[in-house]
């Protein structure tokens, strides 16, 4: 089956620019939030609505496609990754964010056919900045080409880092020790609160690097097409390449960059999407 990438490209931008106007609408209203896994974990009816808003549109408008989306999974519904044409959605990526009144609140919005990602978008509406890739064609901001930081020694970088839903155990206390080899080993670190997000500061050379355990894979599919689009490289933190369901992603500026956290993080097997 042929597949007109360009329109799925342009469909998938005007969807996430509709999307935003419900983001924004919600931004400034108060909000109604529930808790699904933890008093961490949260939803608001805004995330419910620009999901549906979201399937809605791309059904319509392409009804052999799949559908992977954050709250319908959490609704119960398993997470099916397969060769099938499949559109990868974070309806609000940076619920606190949305919840605290936090501007760093994106849309990630991504296709994957044969399980490689093809289109990429990642649209923040609170700060009037949308992230577009598209395979083979390379990354913008704005409509502005972007490109990673040049550098790539880890004594030398910013690295971008979130603490995730687990407060206590294992996976906590790992990630707090992890945390701290990096600042030791770096110029620092950011945490943004958004992966999306935190991947595309990393495109558009804003930080070197981006290292998380425990997200999903519609929290870093886009981010994924529109940081190697940028130049940049993302890998499986233990070796090898991303493997989108396995909830553990390093991106970085350089090879090097993402061989040098790889050697000094403890890592983390959690269940796969």
């Amino acid at each position: 089956m042929d597949h007109n990438i360009q329109e799925y490209y342009e469909t998938a931008i005007a969807v996430a620019k509709e999307a935003g106007e419900v983001v924004k609408d919600g931004f400034y209203k108060e909000k109604k939030v529930d808790i699904k896994t933890s008093f961490a974990d949260l939803v608001t009816e805004t995330d419910q609505a620009v999901e549906q808003l979201i399937m809605s549109r791309f059904s319509s408008k392409f009804p052999t496609h799949k559908f992977i989306g954050e709250e319908t999974v959490a609704g119960g519904k398993k997470c099916e990754f397969t060769d099938d044409p499949t559109w990868i959605v974070d309806p609000v990526d940076g619920t606190m964010n949305f919840v605290h009144g936090i501007p760093h609140v994106s849309i990630s919005i991504a296709l994957a056919i044969n399980k490689e990602i093809v289109v990429g978008i990642v649209h923040c509406p609170i700060l009037d900045t949308m992230y577009t890739a598209m395979k083979g064609q390379g990354a913008m901001c704005n409509g502005k080409k972007i490109s990673v930081s040049k550098i790539s020694d880890l004594s030398q970088s910013v690295v971008i880092i979130e603490g995730g839903n687990a407060r206590s155990g294992n996976e906590a206390k790992t990630k707090s020790n992890n945390h701290l080899k990096i600042i030791q080993s770096s110029h620092g670190i950011r945490a943004y609160g958004s992966a999306a997000i935190d991947m595309c500061h990393v495109a558009r050379g804003q930080g070197e690097a981006y290292i998380e355990y425990g997200i999903h894979i519609w929290d870093i599919a886009a981010g994924i097409l529109i940081v190697q689009e940028a130049g940049g490289v993302v890998a499986d933190p233990k070796g090898g390449p991303v493997d989108l369901v396995s909830r553990r992603i390093v991106c970085a500026s350089s090879k090097a960059i993402v061989g040098q956290i790889s050697a000094i993080v403890e890592h983390i097997d959690l269940e796969r999407d």
